[in-house]
């Protein structure tokens, strides 16, 4: 019998092994970066040139009632809401993660004005917090945002905080947080709660409102497959979108959006969460990655990367022992879609890696991260991945001074 851990045999029983025609592929390219910038669906090309070539090439301004631009935002939230645990009707894409970020946080707030704090974790996703600070900043007073460690987070909801905001999966190891257990917590002192969905939504299953969530975030970009800088979506409980106001109060959240009157009067629902003109070109390369993502389904999906994400880890630990750090939760579980292993030569060796064609991606100072995106990879590739990296630590072919160079940042 062919051992479950054979990635042949994995591939040869893979449900969603037909959707890895859906991407451009490149045979030279092992690509395990999906966790960062997810890669081009051949449908969304058509798509592009479709989309540039008719109907802006030809409807021009008529395009916006004869092609539905104007619905995007929600067409394309509605099928988000399907992979998010959300109901149609709860999620828009608009702007961006960071925008979207500061829109609720301050929505919040304002929605709890007798309590001062902000909560979230140090070590978050950096620009989350730059928002927060931000958020904080705008509405002055003593509002302040305080910042706990992950098992510190709990023992800190207090009634004087206002709003928690944690990533659900974390940017760097991928650990999973509980979210039942933490929104359940909040709610307890009264707070509200905001979920950053950036490295969940595509790749592992989420379930907003069997947890009660309050509010989330997520970018299009990454498992969504949206293409590069593919606009936010950002997730509001139909339960608190008629007391929830935008503190950017832009055209497309007003009400009557094309009357031009003066004053500014939220729209209902979601909508008012909107805010400049929305990006139709790029809606519409993210509705074609989101397509995808709903017809394979979350569950399968969600089942994959797990799958995936242990052949990996198992693969290296059994070939490398001890070389190699991991970070990332062993549990499938407790994982997201990545993988995270430490090394103090971890930028030179992704250096080395990528020269031999599998591009991962390093974050300051010692972390190596591989995006096993479920779609687009074979078990295959995760497996011959898995065998370079092995080979590029033991060899210690990373030392060659070509991969030690770091490009300047100005």
């Amino acid at each position: 019998m062919t051992p479950p851990s054979d990635p042949a045999a994995l591939d040869a029983a893979d449900p969603l092994a037909e959707h890895r025609d859906a991407f451009v592929r490149d045979p030279a390219v092992l690509y395990l970066c999906g966790n960062s910038l997810g890669p081009l669906p051949v449908a969304t090309r058509d798509r592009m040139a479709s989309m540039v070539g008719v109907e802006w090439g030809q409807s021009l301004v008529r395009g916006w009632n004869s092609h539905d631009w104007i619905g995007l935002p929600h067409r394309v939230g509605d099928i988000i809401a399907g992979l998010v645990g959300a109901e149609a009707g709860e999620v828009i894409v608009a702007d961006s993660t960071s925008a979207n970020l500061y829109k609720l946080a301050v929505a919040a707030m304002q929605a709890r004005p007798d309590r001062k704090v902000v909560l979230s974790e140090p070590g978050d996703f950096p620009t989350d917090l730059y928002m927060l600070e931000g958020a904080v900043r705008t509405l002055g007073g003593d509002r302040r945002l305080e910042l706990r460690d992950a098992d510190a987070i709990e023992a800190a909801l207090t009634e004087d905080v206002a709003v928690l905001v944690l990533c659900h999966v974390h940017y760097k190891t991928a650990a999973v947080r509980d979210m039942a257990r933490l929104t359940k917590a909040a709610h307890a002192v009264g707070a509200l709660v905001i979920w950053d969905l950036s490295h969940s939504a595509g790749v592992i299953e989420v379930d907003l409102n069997g947890c009660g969530a309050d509010l989330a975030v997520g970018c299009g970009y990454k498992y969504l497959n949206g293409g590069p800088g593919a606009p936010g979506f950002l997730f509001v409980a139909r339960r608190h979108q008629e007391a929830l106001v935008s503190p950017l109060s832009g055209w497309m959240g007003h009400a009557a959006p094309f009357a031009f009157v003066d004053d500014y009067r939220p729209a209902p629902g979601v909508a008012r969460f909107a805010c400049g003109t929305p990006p139709i070109l790029s809606l519409s390369a993210l509705e074609g990655g989101v397509a995808l993502s709903a017809a394979a389904g979350a569950p399968a999906i969600a089942a994959k990367a797990r799958a995936l994400g242990d052949l990996f880890i198992d693969r290296i630990g059994a070939l490398a022992g001890d070389a190699l750090e991991l970070i990332s939760p062993a549990e499938a579980q407790a994982r997201g879609g990545h993988v995270a292993f430490r090394h103090p030569d971890a930028y030179a060796i992704v250096q080395a890696l990528m020269a031999r064609g599998v591009v991962g991606d390093f974050r300051d100072p010692d972390v190596m991260r591989f995006g096993l995106s479920p779609l687009p990879l074979s078990y295959a590739e995760v497996a011959r991945a898995a065998d370079l990296l092995v080979e590029v630590v033991t060899s210690r072919a990373y030392v060659d001074p070509a991969y030690q160079v770091r490009a300047k940042v100005t």
